[in-house]
């Protein structure tokens, strides 16, 4: 059965998870993660707040995978093509 909905996020072809993004939403989606991953080297101290920093990325990590399972393709193991 064919889903006609388009996806942020499609899945990989091989494994588990999502591939590049197939819209600009995901692109945007994307581009803001990496922003906020440089934002909080130049915003956290190297040498005092690691824990802080790590505790950050973990938090915005979980925002993307939440948006990727919200906008993407159902995530499940892959072996290639599909039948």
């Amino acid at each position: 059965m064919s889903d006609d909905r388009e996806y942020w996020f499609p899945a990989k072809r091989y494994g588990w998870g999502w591939g590049a993004p197939r819209r600009w939403q995901g692109w945007a989606t994307l581009l803001g993660y990496l922003a906020l991953l440089a934002g909080g080297i130049i915003l956290f101290d190297k040498r005092t707040q690691v824990g802080l920093y790590l505790l950050y990325v973990a938090v915005i990590t979980g925002l993307l995978l939440f948006i990727c399972v919200r906008t993407g393709e159902p995530p499940r193991w892959r072996w290639g093509k599909d039948d």
